[in-house]
């Protein structure tokens, strides 16, 4: 049976990746703002800043990465109420994923206090 810290690794670094895949197709391809893509695909780049710590299991990029993922929240949340059709859905995507990432990034972090 894999140790909870294990899990929430692996957790936080598919959901993190997955919101970078998703965030990449909305704005490219999916729904864009306006067609043939929106420079609001840049919204990626934060997310490529933590993704290197959180492949390594770094404590200190899971601690700032777990405030950063409130933007994605906030943005997701937004858009699900005020955007419509497949922008609506893809926001709601959006905020589940932005939830599975910051519940796994705190499970990791509160697990890796635990002394073995």
């Amino acid at each position: 049976m894999p140790k909870l810290n294990t899990i929430a690794h692996w957790l936080s670094i598919v959901s993190l990746i997955a919101l970078i895949l998703l965030c990449l197709a909305w704005e490219l391809w999916l729904a864009p703002l306006r067609p043939g893509g929106s420079w609001l695909v840049l919204k990626v780049l934060p997310l490529m800043a933590p993704l290197f710590g959180i492949l390594r299991g770094r404590i200190y990029t899971y601690k700032w990465a777990s405030l950063l993922i409130w933007l994605y929240f906030t943005e997701a949340t937004v858009r699900a109420w005020s955007d419509s059709g497949l922008s609506a859905r893809l926001a709601w995507v959006e905020l589940s994923l932005s939830l599975l990432f910051l519940v796994s990034v705190v499970l990791f972090i509160r697990t890796s206090r635990i002394k073995k």
